[in-house]
């Protein structure tokens, strides 16, 4: 391949296709906006249709509020505008909320002036038999209009475009495709378990999309960074067909900060070139040298350093000895067993204050088990430590119950009443109302407001009981049930004004010296994502209240991830009592005991990642030469209104 005058020079080693990083997804939708309308406005003042080829998934979602927004109050006009979906679900009724025709009415087409019979996506009802017909002339449609001005595609785990899937042939054409397990598990929250999920679709091929003028492959997340670098550092092969696209002259990876994470450039940027050597990447390039070559800190020699990029830091801090020393004290004093501060003791070295020796705790927990799943040692601590603790549980997590739970539990009211001889017509009513609702939904379909309502009781009793066990009061239970999230389905609504009121209010309530939130970013629903920006907004709100300037925020992270060692700054060891006595909060969420509802990719059950959690960042200290501990629990403090 030619180099592209969008790698940049010093990335050339690295990088086989051009990246182009962003601070967040949203501001790279935006840039994928400007140059789609750009596109439309150069078409239609040359009297030319724009030909686009779009994707669906969570991906693209902000590309599309971002055109919504342009015609809406810029006057973008979609007239001249044809387009081509990537895929489709098969089978699939157009009218089924899990159909991408129902996805892109949702998020675009009903939203802007396109024309009906410009809309092309692939028909999920066909039989068998017609399905190589309709095919070939989805590919004829495209061909004759000269091919896709500009196609967008997202990237799935497996390194699937579209959804040609590993195996696929750089030639491949639109065809009908069997989906891989990975890629059925990672849609499996959107159909409300696994075995809804289609075990087929109708796909452009990689040859179709390879044909496109201009490719724009957007990624997100922590969950893609992984494969983000395969795609764009390693070699060619079908196994990964999002790699087929270095082959393409005018293709281009748009990123956020975390999807970038891998890249050789972001994870070890002085094997890139020279850097300005700050306090954060010379912490990073230590933590990452120490544990590449499996030696303590400590042990680091001037030969290790030299021999892997990192001659500079030695011209410019001294010999390695220094260097070791500064780093191993600097990661030694995140360490702390009184992660409310230690009172009466100097705090110099310390990751949190001594005073007030007695602190007032405000935890927020997305769903109604992250509190003690990501930081139930910590939790327990403080507790222990004699710390007013407070929790509020932003969401109901409603939508995580199995049915034959709400049906159990209905049961159990009309029992109940029957048992101590009360009459209430009402209960068995409710109870048959509940069965039949279940009976009747089809998968996928939204709950009745009865069904949502005991499956938020249900996560709310197993919250209260978690929470006794730990040993705070019911009064200092919060349980805000925000309205973003109430929708009953997987995708929630924009955060609005009301979940932002909620949020401050709680937090004006407590007034709080520390404020744990989730900082778990890999949340396949999106939920902790969405809760996180309803705290940090409330506290950028309430950052002139007088009692803020002692308010301090920690991040968490939970079952999916955990944080960099470097990043780290407060880790809290936890023994192997503490650690039984979290896992035992842990079992008191019942319902997602066994086989939570939305495991996502990892089978594992959510006390046992996050025991596996635990214990591998003590493993990472220890291998760096910390003193070596049963489990940690690691925060990062968000610093942002100092």
């Amino acid at each position: 391949m030619s180099s592209s005058p969008l790698i940049r020079p010093e990335f050339e080693k690295y990088e086989k296709v051009p990246a182009n990083v962003f601070d967040t997804a949203k501001i790279a939708s935006k840039y994928a906006a400007d140059e789609i309308a750009s596109l439309i406005r150069d078409k239609a003042a040359k009297g030319e249709q724009a030909v686009l080829g779009l994707a669906t998934g969570s991906t693209p979602t902000q590309l599309y509020d971002e055109l919504v927004r342009m015609h809406k109050e810029e006057g973008l006009s979609f007239e001249n505008v044809v387009t081509f979906n990537l895929d489709e679900y098969y089978p699939m009724e157009p009218d089924s909320i899990h159909s991408y025709v129902h996805f892109m009415h949702e998020y675009l087409f009903d939203h802007v002036d396109i024309k009906e019979e410009n809309i092309h996506i692939p028909d999920g009802t066909l039989d068998r038999e017609d399905v190589y017909d309709f095919c070939q002339k989805y590919e004829e449609k495209i061909d004759a209009l000269g091919g896709l001005d500009i196609q967008i595609l997202g990237i799935g785990r497996t390194g699937h475009v579209g959804f040609n899937e590993p195996g696929s042939s750089i030639n491949s054409k639109t065809r009908l495709i069997a989906l891989d397990s990975l890629t059925i598990l990672d849609a499996a929250s959107g159909f409300f378990g696994v075995e809804n999920v289609p075990r087929r679709a109708i796909t452009m091929g990689v040859g179709t999309i390879m044909k496109a003028d201009r490719i724009f492959l957007m990624a997100w997340g922590e969950g893609k960074a992984k494969i983000v670098q395969k795609a764009i550092e390693g070699d060619i092969t079908s196994q990964i067909p999002a790699t087929f696209l270095q082959k393409h002259e005018n293709v281009e990876f748009l990123l956020d900060d975390a999807s970038s994470a891998e890249l050789t450039r972001t994870k070890t940027p002085w094997l890139v070139g020279p850097i300005d050597w700050t306090d954060e990447l010379l912490r990073k390039a230590v933590v990452w040298l120490s544990l590449y070559l499996e030696k303590p800190i400590l042990k680091l020699t001037d030969e290790d350093y030299s021999e892997h990029g990192m001659n500079d830091v030695l011209i410019d801090i001294g010999r390695a000895y220094n260097v070791n020393i500064r780093i191993f004290n600097e990661i030694q004093h995140t360490i702390t067993g009184w992660p409310g501060g230690k009172p009466n003791e100097d705090d110099t070295y310390r990751p949190e204050r001594k005073s007030p020796g007695k602190k007032r705790v405000l935890i927020f927990s997305p769903h109604p088990d992250d509190d003690v799943i990501s930081m139930g040692g910590t939790f327990i601590r403080l507790v222990d430590q004699g710390h007013e603790v407070h929790v509020a549980y932003q969401t109901s997590g409603n939508i995580a119950v199995f049915d034959d739970e709400a049906i159990r539990f209905a049961d159990f009211v009309t029992d109940y009443h029957e048992s101590f001889g009360l009459e209430n017509e009402e209960s068995a009513e409710l109870f048959e109302e509940v069965r039949a609702s279940i009976k009747n939904k089809k998968p996928g379909e939204v709950d009745s407001d009865e069904v949502k309502t005991i499956k938020g009781m249900i996560r709310r009793g197993e919250a209260k009981a978690a929470c006794r066990y730990v040993g705070i009061p019911d009064e200092n239970m919060h349980f805000l049930d925000l309205p973003f999230y109430e929708t009953g389905k997987v995708r929630k609504k924009p955060i609005g004004p009301e979940d932002i009121e909620i949020t401050k209010n709680i937090i004006q309530q407590v007034k709080p010296h520390q404020i744990y939130a989730a900082g778990d970013l890999s949340d396949p629903h999106g939920t902790h994502r969405v809760c996180l920006d309803a705290v940090f907004t409330a506290l950028r709100e309430l950052k002139d209240e007088p009692w803020m300037q002692e308010c301090w925020t920690w991040l968490y992270r939970g079952a999916w991830q955990e944080w960099d060692i470097e990043d780290i700054e407060m880790a809290v060891p936890l023994s192997p009592e503490e650690t039984d006595r979290k896992r035992k909060a842990i079992f008191k969420h019942q319902s997602q005991k066994d086989r939570p509802l939305f495991p996502g990719t990892d089978k594992r059950e959510f006390w046992q990642r996050a025991d596996d959690r635990t214990r591998g960042t003590a493993e990472l200290y220890d291998k760096l030469g910390l003193a070596e501990y049963e489990a940690m629990e690691a925060f990062v403090r968000w610093k942002e209104l100092d």
